[in-house]
């Protein structure tokens, strides 16, 4: 079955100097220049050709022997037009590109500053870290930023353990002015999410509600991405106007629109994830948008947004493919400069491929079994922390641990004594919350839990201050975005773990998922484009 052939009624002159492309170097390089408008011609061989300038008339008369029948124009593309328009409009950026929230400040201020200087949306990695660091870089992203510059903000992890903590930030978020909130590793909606979303809410002159507080949710299930696209709980909104966190008018107004209007789809990724693909997931949640959007009478959009996986311009292009309004990269940035990782936990990611992933207890909800991805290569932290969870499920407290089995803990892993450990874990809870010391000194499991906790913890902690005599208990979260981010890379400027800043990672991921676009594009013209079209190189962009 032939392909139907277009109803030709324009024609394309070349004028004098402009030219069509036909081979394979021609058609490569035609797909870089994105920025000019794309002729699409009959040429001489009955085969698609593609030019630039010349002119376009709409009559075959008169015309000249070097004249070709005009099948189709294809307008510039841009980078920055890739996703949703009312992206960047909603938050300010250029670009409909999100440098994710790192745990435990490895998404550093600088990084912020960095991404939201160049235009693209960027989250502080505050998740596990004490309210008065997240105080401090929140004050230097502001001083940094100023009030023009709008496109950045700051995590909220779920704390189940730690519903104290979870509020604290957010009245600190609200109290600082901050106005975005990647909201992750919730199961459920909380609170505090609630809190912040509401928080604000009132009609512009016109009658329309505003936000002055946005939550991107990042989600990897429908059941979390349908309770954050729905309206609060009547019986949450009572119980924070009875609390005085808001106003009966904030909580009235909050009652009429999703809690989050951009909705982060988590696919596979480093940290907590669910495994699960990109192209399964995110058509499950568009639907269950345009679902809810008519059940609930929505006049506003709701964004849906792609993460986990995004390691080389031909998955971002997918994911813009597949209706993205923005994307969000996490383990890629990790080995930028202005990550918060020692430089050989930076270099040890910059040697990472697809498969050096695996996955290992949480820190935050180990008596769940909830587990996070990390890297594998280099590191035996998911061997000993999987071993230190099987231990959990079999003992019933660190006395059931004895002989060679304690022997082998104690000098390997914990390099202390497990009483040492629990002493010292003890006097941590004792000042930041008593409630658990008091329960891990009532409950031989649960103190076993909380010294395990504490290997999971400190594995973080090394990676990021460079203890060398630890870099076996390194605890890198990681996806397998980072191995195929090393390989695209391989070779170009990028591959230098010192050269990857978080703009040049972000610019190139961008620029190159708009030649693969235009490449796609010509090929579904009928343009013969050679495999390589899709093999975006990076390079130094300003």
């Amino acid at each position: 079955m032939t392909s139907p052939e277009p109803n030709i009624r324009d024609w394309w002159g070349p004028g004098t100097s402009s030219a069509t492309c036909r081979t394979q170097p021609e058609l490569l390089a035609a797909a870089e220049r994105l920025r000019e408008t794309t002729y699409l011609v009959r040429d001489e061989d009955g085969g698609v050709a593609v030019a630039f300038g010349g002119a376009v008339y709409a009559a075959p008369e008169g015309r000249a022997d070097r004249d070709l029948p005009l099948i189709g124009m294809l307008p510039p593309v841009y980078p920055e037009w890739l996703g949703d328009r009312g992206f960047g409009e909603t938050h300010g950026c250029r670009f409909p590109y999100v440098v994710g929230e790192m745990a435990r400040g490895i998404a550093t201020a600088d990084m912020v500053v960095a991404a939201a200087q160049a235009g693209f949306m960027a989250f502080f990695g505050s998740a596990g870290l004490r309210v008065e660091t997240i105080s401090e870089n929140i004050d230097r992203i502001q001083a940094a930023l100023g009030p023009g510059i709008r496109h950045w903000g700051a995590n909220l992890i779920h704390s189940p353990q730690e519903p104290e903590a979870e509020q604290a930030t957010v009245d600190l978020f609200l109290e600082k002015g901050v106005r975005c909130v990647s909201a992750s590793a919730f199961m459920a909606l909380a609170p505090s999410v609630v809190h912040f979303a509401a928080s604000g809410l009132a009609r512009d002159p016109g009658g329309r509600i505003r936000r002055r507080n946005h939550v991107f949710a990042k989600i990897s299930h429908p059941s979390v991405a349908r309770a954050f696209m729905a309206p609060p709980p009547a019986e949450m909104l009572r119980a924070l106007v009875a609390a005085g966190r808001l106003t009966q008018e904030e909580a009235d107004l909050a009652a009429t629109l999703p809690v989050a209007e951009d909705i982060t789809v988590e696919a596979d990724s480093g940290g907590h994830t669910d495994n699960r693909t990109l192209t399964s997931l995110f058509p499950v949640i568009a639907r269950l948008r345009d679902d809810l959007i008519a059940e609930h009478g929505y006049d506003r959009a709701i964004r849906i947004g792609a993460a986990g996986g995004l390691g080389t311009p031909s998955a971002v292009a997918a994911a813009f493919g597949l209706g993205a309004a923005y994307v969000l990269t996490g383990s890629v940035n990790q080995a930028a400069v202005e990550s918060g990782l020692a430089a050989d936990a930076r270099a040890m990611l910059a040697q990472a491929a697809m498969d050096d992933v695996a996955m290992a207890p949480a820190a935050d909800m180990f008596e769940m079994g909830v587990k996070v991805q990390v890297l594998k290569r280099g590191t035996m932290f998911a061997v000993r922390g999987q071993k230190l969870y099987d231990l959990y499920k079999s003992r019933a407290g660190l006395d059931d641990i004895t002989g060679d089995e304690r022997a082998r803990l104690e000098k390997d892993v914990f390099r202390a004594p497990l009483d040492e450990v629990w002493a010292n874990t003890r006097a941590y809870f004792e000042k930041r919350n008593p409630a658990e010391a008091e329960r891990g000194i009532a409950d031989p499991k649960y103190r076993m839990a909380l010294v395990f906790r504490w290997y999971l913890f400190m594995g973080a902690q090394w990676a990021r201050e460079g203890v060398a005599e630890r870099r076996a208990d390194y605890q890198i979260w990681c996806g397998p975005a980072m191995g195929a981010f090393n390989d695209w890379s391989r070779g170009s400027f990028l591959e230098p773990p010192e050269n990857r800043t978080v703009v040049q990672i972000a610019r190139n991921l961008m620029e190159g998922a708009a030649v693969v676009t235009r490449a796609q594009q010509l090929r579904s013209f009928g343009v013969a484009m050679p495999p390589a079209s899709c093999g975006y190189r990076p390079r130094p962009l300003g």
